[in-house]
């Protein structure tokens, strides 16, 4: 919790030095940043209203390069253990935990992305049009497959919980299955990304592009008078099949299962679903005000929503702000298991000592609620491992 508010004290040194480093005419063009973030300008007002007088609003991007460096140091060894406890599972290995180990490898693929963004922050794209496709395309997809992955597990717990059936939990190859195609459609859906992202360089005034871009960016190149409604597209694809439609699964399927727990005296089945409703509520807090933020600017570049100058400025602040904290979330889910999940730090511990890193006795003095993982496993249906 304190390296979370220690980021969050960088968020606002980077909001405070904003306005001293970006001083800048606003230009009548449009142009869009390597994150989805669209600077736009007098080309979407009247031609006889004069041009907004404000700053575009960005982050300190040597501040925002140390975040994402410990965003990823940290997502790499909380994820990484993770999927060392979950393949070190030899007995007990339940559908949830196979769910909970991709969604943690979804983690660690967006979070191999952050190194080459934070660069890119400070020093400009500097690493060719080919790993800008590569790097872009991975970073979709992680996010694709970690909504869907985490509405696989309400399915998951719909039926063992409500439906009081092992239908998916007892089936591993089902699991599996039902892993891989979730995979296969995320790598489908990022395609589009794939095929328009590439390496633009800085270019002159007459280009199409502000003199404000000094720095070569990774960003979809379309060209003509249909690039607005690809962009457009994009987010509409993005908010309704890659967050809003597995939301609505969520909340239906968590929402009957807590009614149903709550209408049960088992303490068992309560403690089984503090993990998957925490990690459920993280995703929610991290990347609903990213999904609704890019929403309202998706409507004003739509024309749906008429737009000012103070509007504008507003706006591209709550994106900056929103998408770091979109990025915090890859880290978060194992912080989770550590303090949440008690069958997690009990598999954890015996991995290690299996592995000879700590004693037998270490291992049984901090190896606490044994018995109740063994009656969870005793009742695979209605327990979720971590």
């Amino acid at each position: 919790m304190k390296l979370l508010a220690f980021l969050m004290c960088i968020m606002n040194y980077l909001l405070l030095t904003n306005q001293e480093e970006q001083k800048s005419e606003v230009k009548q063009e449009s142009w869009s940043s390597p994150e989805n973030n669209t600077y736009m300008y007098a080309d979407d007002y009247d031609e006889n209203s004069s041009p907004c007088d404000t700053i575009v609003p960005g982050f300190n991007s040597l501040a925002l390069l140390v975040i994402y460096i410990i965003v990823f140091v940290f997502s790499v060894l909380g994820n990484s253990v993770v999927v060392f406890v979950v393949c070190s599972m030899t007995k007990g290995r339940a559908s949830t935990d196979i769910y909970l180990m991709h969604l943690a490898l979804a983690d660690l693929l967006f979070c191999f992305t952050l190194p080459f963004w934070a660069v890119e922050s400070h020093f400009g794209w500097l690493f060719g049009t080919l790993p800008c496709k590569f790097l872009s395309s991975f970073q979709e997809a992680s996010v694709y497959s970690g909504v869907f992955l985490l509405a696989c597990i309400s399915v998951d717990r719909y039926f063992a919980i409500v439906r009081a059936t092992r239908v998916l939990s007892s089936r591993h190859l089902l699991v599996k299955v039902i892993c891989a195609v979730v995979w296969l459609m995320s790598g489908l859906l990022s395609l589009p990304v794939a095929i328009q992202r590439e390496e633009i360089f800085p270019m002159g005034a007459d280009s199409g592009f502000p003199d404000g871009l000094q720095k070569a960016i990774c960003y979809e190149n379309l060209t003509g008078e249909s690039s607005d409604q690809w962009r457009v597209g994009l987010r509409v694809l993005r908010h309704t099949v890659g967050f809003f439609l597995p939301l609505v699964v969520m909340a239906f399927c968590y929402g009957w299962t807590v009614v149903t727990l709550f209408s049960t005296r088992s303490q068992q089945k309560h403690k089984a679903m503090r993990v998957i409703l925490a990690v459920v509520l993280a995703f929610i807090f991290c990347w609903l005000p990213y999904n609704v933020t890019v929403l309202i600017d998706t409507l004003y570049r739509g024309g749906s929503l008429k737009e000012t100058c103070d509007i504008r400025y507003r706006v591209e602040v709550m994106l900056e702000v929103t998408k770091v904290i979109a990025f915090l979330h890859c880290m978060v889910n194992p912080v989770l298991y550590a303090f949440i999940g008690e069958k997690f730090r009990n598999e954890l511990l015996t991995a290690l000592y299996k592995q000879g890193i700590i004693s037998k006795k270490l291992w049984v003095s901090y190896r606490k609620g044994s018995a109740a993982s063994v009656a969870s496993l005793r009742s695979r249906n209605t327990s979720v491992s971590v």
